[in-house]
């Protein structure tokens, strides 16, 4: 199988360039710069990709590639600031300039290249999306321009002999509409992959990845009933059968029939090894009086590795964890450039287990994206209704409530969640939404209904559109449809006597409710 080293300077896009690498077939990993030496070693990948990142290459300081990589005779493609170090690095100069380019330009292709082959024709300008301060103001030996801007005038530059590409604007994002081409055409037509890379593949290679790992071992996993410890579960015991013990844990957290769904499906269904603790008191009791969403994540985390050990003692001894960490968690819970995204993924155990517990991590789904997980759902056989299900994070209904939880607090919020769903289902828009959940306000409104006054909670409803779960917009509602769910959760919930939508988008990042 074909690979393709993606180097993370720190942009807030750099995720999407794995997206688009892997809807053309070709499986890729993200690693950040001060890794990527090492990890171009191992991974003996078939190109390289440098991503852009917020730094200026005229500071002092500032990230570069590995001279390894430069020099290996691979195919390299940089982009934005990727392109800037290539240059500066390889000879070229670049400025820092008043004339700077955000959002949406145009290219004027200037000289043919493999890198626009069916994306235009020489003096042909494409639409494409730049976000930049500095530029490049001298090219290295050997380079030449094949693209231009108005405030660009290298803006897609080559060195046809070397198979080095630079390009100053994002091909990664949707604005720019032949982006995708051309990163396919860098991938499949100058690096020459095959675009192998299926979830088919990924299945076969998974299990016998587990196999080798586990070997005689035990595992046990934690099932949560979303989509993520689902297919985890299911991969695991097509793999490993009666190896496998999982754990479903309610916290009392959850939306209302979600252990009846769980418990039939896995333990009736698929005949897998399951054991149902109902924890409800343990965590409430955990969280009483804890308003802070981090202490939440932080409390509700270290209870569930509680249960899981002492389960793992009642099931005589495990020698494995299996856990549904994807590859967005493995991302944001490392911090490439020394940013705050170490604190964004916390509630997943992404950086190991505490030393208390002799058991190793198997995560065979830390690669994939939120949709390619859906797609080995499919795969394994899942049912639509739980490979399609909107996500649930692991801190379930603690984090949709803003400030102190109480089980009053619970009840109020499943059920004005459940009329929502229900009203989203019957209007045909659940596939449409990439999640939608309501949220219990931390405050009271004055409200009359009938001839009483009321002093109740205010409810907000969020449904967002997105792919991965990377970056995420906010989904426009017709009114009518506002209008009738206000309605029903106002007349059929008892405690809340106002409804808002909440219509912020998210930018890359987690699209949860903090």
């Amino acid at each position: 199988m074909d690979r393709v080293l993606i180097v993370d300077f720190g942009s807030q896009v750099t995720q999407l360039i794995a997206r688009r690498l892997r809807e053309s077939g070709v499986y890729c990993e993200i690693v950040p710069f001060n890794a990527s030496e090492q990890a171009f070693a191992d991974m003996d990948p078939k190109a390289v990709i440098l991503s852009g990142g917020p730094n200026s290459v005229a500071d002092m300081d500032t990230p570069r590639a590995p001279e390894a990589i430069l020099n290996s005779g691979k195919p390299i493609l940089g982009i934005c600031y990727g392109q800037q170090t290539l240059c500066t690095q390889l000879g070229g100069e670049v400025e820092q300039s008043d004339e700077r380019e955000f959002g949406r330009a145009f290219l004027n292709i200037t000289s043919p290249s493999p890198l626009f082959d069916g994306v235009g024709a020489v003096g042909e300008p494409i639409q494409v999306w730049m976000s930049h301060g500095d530029r490049v103001n001298k090219l290295p030996e050997g380079f030449e321009i094949i693209g231009s801007s108005e405030n660009a005038p290298f803006a897609a530059i080559a060195n046809e002999a070397r198979q080095i590409y630079g390009v100053q604007f994002h091909p990664e994002v949707v604005h720019t509409p032949q982006g995708a081409k051309i990163l396919s055409n860098f991938t499949h037509k100058i690096a020459g992959c095959s675009g192998d890379w299926t979830m088919a593949a990924f299945r076969d290679n998974a299990i016998a990845a587990i196999r080798a790992q586990v070997g005689t071992g035990r595992v046990i996993c934690g099932l949560s009933g979303g989509v993520d410890s689902s297919v985890v579960a299911v991969l695991l015991h097509e793999a490993i059968g009666a190896q496998l013990t999982c754990v479903y844990v309610d916290t009392g957290m959850m939306r209302a029939g979600e252990s009846e769904q769980v418990v039939g499906l896995f333990r009736d269904h698929f005949n897998i090894k399951l054991v149902h603790k109902d924890c409800s008191d343990l965590f409430l009791g955990k969280l009483e009086g804890v308003d802070d969403p981090e202490k939440k994540r932080k409390i509700i985390g270290a209870t569930f590795i509680d249960v899981f050990e002492a389960e793992a003692n009642a099931a005589g001894g495990a020698d494995f964890l299996a856990q549904g960490t994807l590859y967005p968690d493995v991302i944001e819970s490392v911090s490439f450039t020394g940013g705050p995204s170490v604190t964004i993924k916390s509630h997943h155990n992404v950086g190991g287990l505490p030393e208390r517990m002799n058991m190793q991590l198997v995560e065979p789904v830390r690669e994939l994206f939120k949709d390619e997980v859906r797609a080995l759902g499919q795969e394994l056989g899942l049912p639509e209704a739980f490979v399609g299900r909107h996500p649930f994070p692991g801190p379930g209904l603690a984090i949709r409530i803003p400030g102190a939880i109480t089980g009053e607090k619970l009840e109020i919020l499943r059920k004005a969640d459940t009329v929502y769903l229900d009203e989203i289902r019957k209007s045909g828009l659940y596939d449409e939404i990439w999640q939608a959940f309501a949220v219990l306000l931390p405050v009271r409104s004055v409200g009359v209904m009938g001839d009483g006054r009321t002093y109740d909670y205010v409810c907000a409803l969020r449904a967002v559109t997105s792919t991965d779960g990377m970056t995420a917009d906010y989904y426009p509602f017709e009114h009518s449809f506002l209008s009738r769910v206000s309605t029903r959760i106002i007349n059929e919930v008892r405690g809340i006597n106002r409804v808002v939508y909440d219509i912020t988008s998210k930018p890359p990042g987690t699209i949860e409710w903090e």
